[in-house]
Parts: structure tokens; C-alpha cells; sequence
């Protein structure tokens, strides 16, 4: 069987040829295409690369919101009742009172539509989860050319080497006795990654809709206007069998939510930020062809990867067969997110803990149960494990955790929020767990004079 595509066709070499050079690395293009397209290829969108009208790294909209929706009504879903409505107002308005104590950063206007269903939490957020995986798509489709470039040159390869197929099973077109320009193929790899990432995150977004809590549960600045708000089906989910009063519940997770979005609005950067750590990562990703041949033989053989089976793909891709060797620019971005990550859910944990307490009676049992989810089945670990293997630690948000509380222990509130003014003010991974050395470092001494 072949290896996904591109182990080189059984022929006998040229003996003038280079032997460290593979004439035809990527055996018959015309079955690749074919199992391409039975695995989710995104034929509208090659066609739109193909015009010049979308770049092929473009993600898919529609297949994202189409295939999350999906897992959405699989595992149901329930309208938000005037119950819940008037219910989450209630604790909107307490924990937005309360918040007013733990932190300089204003309070933000109250929407009357604060309650969320999972499928309203889906369509707010799209566009957000769109512009944070854009940068990675880009990153691989642009390995891949690279890749095509090297093994190819600008002239491509011709049908007869990729034994005559025509048409690629695209209607209304027939490549036969052409050459592939190396620019096709690339525009055809290109929309593959993109497919692949659109489902991948749709699915990874319609499994999120059914535990976050809220707007901004994911520690991520996701909508394009940051309004806090509750998903009351999952609020309610999420304090089952805990033997805490509703009430209480809602309040806690509502101090959550809006201290979130306080911290997004107050701190704008923070969404390019965490963009351009991700453009970093997929920047300094590079395709090495043999190793993804060997893999993917592998595990065609095992039978992880059947062509015929597009969910199977997804899953070896998720549990890392494809996944790119680190470089030191990859490793530093990855930390950078994984830090800035930390930091948002440690300072909205810090601020909530400040603002309830002798306020809530099972405060420490209400953080305890949210941070065992977090170590378990964090959202942002869900989303980050699935598009860059990043796992945060719970251990690193921890220190966070100590680190914000530290602050305000040698400082105060004041101080602890300004460190957000800007990017560069934020403590690197290995300051968090030396909160009064990170002080001491940006102070300016009085006398500067010893400094000339």
C-alpha cells in the first residue's frame, strides 16, 4: 500500500541520476489528490488559490463552523431559559461590584445578553479562533512549498511521471499530458494544511462549547467586542455534584469571567501577542518528506491511517506523527505563549481569590475544583495541545498564581495591573518564581549617579 502518497513508485534508477536525489519523491500525485480529496480537501478553496482570489493557507470558515456545530448537536445542547438569564445578571452584577476592590482596571457596560448558549458561544468566537490558527496554517503551507521547491525546482513535474492521471478528480479540469507547475502543487498542498487545521479546530471548538463556562473561560481574547458573559448549560454542568449552592457557583465563575474581560480590554496587545508568538512557531516549520513518508507508512501499516477513513487522519495528526522538529526560535516562542497563558489565567485567579474573599463561603473548595480542571481538561490546553503541542503546565500557572499575589504582598493592586501596560513589562518563565527580584529590576534607584 502506499505511504500516504508519497513514497516514490517501484522503478529502476537512472544511472546518470544523483542517488541521493529522488526523481519522483511523491509517487502517483493523481492518487494523492484522490485520497486528499476523500479526507477532506477543501476543493472550493483550491480553486479560489488556483484564481488568485484566496491564498492557499486560507482556513475555511465554513468547514470550521460547519463541523463544530456538528459535534455540538451530537451532544445536544439547551436553549437559555428568562431563568437563566435573570439568574446570570444577578451574579453579573455582584462579582462586577465585588471586582471593583481587586483591581484598578474600570468596570466595562453590562450587556442584557449575558447568558449564552453553546451554539451563541460558537459564533461569537469564530473570527477570534480563525486569526489565532491563521499564522500557523501560513507557517506550514509555506514549508510545504518549500519543500515542493526543493525536491521539484520552479518547473514542477510532468503527467506522465505521475503516471498519467488526469483531472485530479476536479471537475471540469484534465491535466493530462501537462506539466504540474511546482506552484500547483503547492497550491494544492497548501489547501490540504488548510483543511486539515479547519477541521481540526472545528472539532476542537464544538468539543470546548460543551464545558467552557463563558465568554472568556478559555483565557483567550476571542471575541471582537469583550463582553463577559455566562454559558448557564455548562455553569450549571460544571458545579454538578460539588454540594455548592447555584448561586454561589454562578457568582464564582461570573468573578472569572469578568475579571477576563477586564484584563483583554484593558490590555489590547495581548491579542497580537499571542498571534505573533504563534507566527514564530510556524515560521520555523520545516517538512522533512522522508521522515513523514516513513511515519505515515508506519502507521498505514499499523492501521492508525486508512486514506479511506478521514477522521483517522486527524488522529494521527493530532497525536503527533507530522509534528515538525523544535527549532530554538519554535522552543522560544512556545515558551512565550506558554507564559503569557499562565500569567492571564494566574492574574484572573489572583484578582477573583482578592475580590471573594470572606465573601464566598467554599471560595477554597470552588479553586480547588477549578484548578484540578485546569491540570485535567483545560480549554486553552485543549486548543493548544491540538494546533502546536503546547502543553501548559499547571505547575507554571501556579507560579503565576504566586507570583501576582507576591506582587501585591510587596506592592499593591495598582502596581500588580500596571505590569500589563505593556508586552516587554511582563515577567519572563523564569522570574514567576521570584516575584520580589522582578520588582527590584524595574525599579529606576534615585541616585543615579553610580550608573555614570
Amino acid at each position: 500500500m502506499a505511504g500516504f502518497g508519497f513514497t516514490p513508485p517501484d522503478e529502476p534508477n537512472d544511472p546518470n541520476q544523483n542517488p541521493n536525489q529522488n526523481p519522483n519523491p511523491f509517487g502517483n500525485f493523481g492518487e494523492i489528490f484522490q485520497q486528499f480529496s476523500s479526507m477532506g480537501l477543501n476543493l472550493q478553496g483550491l480553486m479560489s488559490a488556483l484564481s488568485g482570489q484566496k491564498s492557499p493557507a486560507s482556513l475555511s470558515r465554513e468547514m470550521i463552523r460547519d463541523i463544530s456545530k456538528k459535534f455540538l448537536s451530537a451532544h445536544g445542547e439547551l436553549p437559555v431559559s428568562i431563568s437563566d438569564l435573570t439568574a446570570t445578571q444577578e451574579a453579573m452584577n455582584i462579582a462586577d461590584l465585588w471586582l471593583n476592590e481587586a483591581t484598578v482596571f474600570p468596570p466595562l457596560p453590562m450587556s442584557d445578553n449575558c447568558a449564552l448558549s453553546r451554539r451563541d458561544w460558537i459564533d461569537s468566537t469564530l473570527n477570534g479562533w480563525e486569526e489565532i490558527a491563521r499564522p500557523l496554517v501560513e507557517g506550514m503551507s509555506d514549508a510545504m512549498a518549500g519543500m515542493l521547491k526543493d525536491n521539484l525546482g520552479e518547473s514542477g513535474i510532468s503527467m506522465d511521471q505521475l503516471g498519467g492521471q488526469s483531472g485530479f478528480g476536479i471537475p471540469g479540469f484534465n491535466f493530462s499530458g501537462m506539466q504540474i507547475p511546482q506552484s500547483l502543487l503547492a497550491s494544492i498542498m497548501g489547501t490540504f494544511m488548510s483543511s486539515l487545521i479547519s477541521t481540526q479546530l472545528g472539532q476542537t471548538i464544538g468539543n470546548l462549547s460543551t464545558t467552557v463556562t463563558g465568554a472568556n473561560d478559555v483565557a483567550l481574547p476571542l471575541s471582537k467586542e469583550i463582553r463577559p458573559a455566562l454559558i448557564p448549560q455548562n455553569a450549571t454542568n460544571w458545579g454538578s455534584g460539588l454540594g455548592i449552592d447555584e448561586s454561589e457557583v454562578r457568582i464564582y465563575l461570573a468573578l472569572r469571567e469578568i475579571a477576563a474581560a477586564r484584563l483583554f480590554v484593558n490590555a489590547p496587545w495581548l491579542r497580537e501577542y499571542i498571534k505573533s508568538a504563534i507566527a514564530s512557531y510556524g515560521k520555523g516549520i520545516r517538512v522533512d518528506i522522508t521522515a513523514i513518508t516513513e511515519q505515515a507508512q508506519e502507521a498505514m501499516n499499523s492501521g492508525e491511517l486508512d486514506p479511506a477513513n478521514p477522521e483517522s487522519l486527524t488522529l494521527a495528526l493530532s497525536g503527533g506523527m507530522f509534528t515538525p522538529e523544535e527549532t530554538p526560535t519554535q522552543k522560544a516562542a512556545l515558551e512565550n505563549l506558554e507564559t503569557v497563558l499562565a500569567l492571564i489565567d494566574g492574574w484572573i485567579d489572583s484578582v477573583v481569590t482578592l475580590a471573594a474573599k470572606n465573601r464566598l463561603p467554599s471560595l477554597v473548595q470552588l479553586r480547588e475544583t477549578q484548578q484540578r480542571r485546569r491540570a485535567t481538561k483545560s480549554p486553552t490546553q485543549e486548543l493548544f495541545a491540538t494546533l502546536v503541542g503546547l502543553e501548559v503546565s499547571p505547575r507554571r500557572t501556579r507560579e503565576a498564581i504566586t507570583f501576582w499575589e507576591k506582587v501585591v504582598e510587596l506592592k499593591d493592586v495598582k502596581s500588580r495591573d500596571e505590569i500589563w501596560d505593556e508586552s516587554f513589562l511582563l515577567p519572563r518563565g523564569d522570574q514567576l518564581g521570584d516575584a520580589e527580584g522582578f520588582l527590584k529590576s524595574r525599579t529606576v534607584p534615585d541616585d543615579l549617579s553610580g550608573l555614570i
